[in-house]
């Protein structure tokens, strides 16, 4: 099923989409359906499109400070910021961009927000390493976090197993602190109250940073492609859940 999720956007994605209609042009020799596959690709190369794209995603959150966030049973902290990297024949793991997922989480419990820290233990198929729930807990604890503060959901593939997971970890108390990225966050509640846990978002990661708009924003870039692409796909997302839940 995990494979069916991964591939099912790949098939709906813009770069399919344009090597689609290239292809058809070229077959049915028809110069305009070509076309119209490359003025896609430039459009959707441009910078100016894919910031405003993703500041759409982002628009219902904004950055807070973990003091002023209410209390809960517990904080939980979406996987997704770790790479595995081979050294001869040992792994070793680093974070991506993301990393702003566990430092909040680490903060908001050092905030006293909740008495529980909830790490997922996000694996696909095709992950090599330790589930990266069990790396995050130890560098919590090296952070300050009591081990015995900390709860590992079962190995997890995506945000709806993550949600479930997390519904047989809680007590009577069912709030939670989510912490994720704000592009993925508005998906992610969605689906955690529809396994009847509360959510009080706290949203990090932000992608879409204040700057001047210079000529640079005009050039198509591989870049701005690949960052319109997941925008397009987690909007994808966010239609399947609506329809699911």
């Amino acid at each position: 099923m995990i494979y069916l999720h991964k591939i099912l956007p790949l098939i709906a994605s813009l770069l399919f989409l344009i090597v689609f209609l290239i292809i058809l042009g070229i077959t049915l020799k028809s110069k305009k359906i070509s076309l119209l596959g490359v003025v896609i690709l430039i459009f959707c190369s441009l910078p100016i499109i894919a910031n405003k794209l993703t500041s759409y995603l982002e628009k219902d959150y904004t950055p807070q400070d973990a003091s002023i966030i209410d209390k809960a049973g517990a904080i939980v902290v979406l996987s997704g910021m770790l790479k595995t990297i081979k050294v001869d024949d040992k792994l070793k793991y680093e974070f991506n961009g993301r990393v702003d997922r566990i430092l909040s989480g680490i903060d908001l419990f050092i905030n006293k927000k909740a008495s529980l820290l909830i790490l997922t233990k996000g694996q696909t198929p095709w992950y090599v390493g330790i589930p990266e729930g069990e790396y995050l807990k130890d560098f919590a604890i090296r952070l300050g976090v009591p081990e015995e503060s900390i709860l590992l959901t079962e190995n997890v593939q995506n945000t709806d197993q993550e949600a479930k997971s997390v519904k047989k970890l809680l007590n009577q108390n069912n709030k939670i602190i989510l912490v994720t990225s704000a592009f993925h966050m508005l998906r992610a509640k969605k689906v955690f109250e529809a396994y009847n846990i509360e959510v009080i978002p706290f949203a990090v990661d932000f992608t879409n940073f204040h700057r001047k708009l210079t000529f640079m924003d005009f050039i198509p870039s591989a870049a701005a492609f690949s960052k319109t692409s997941f925008v397009v796909r987690e909007i994808m997302g966010r239609l399947y859940y609506n329809l699911k839940y």
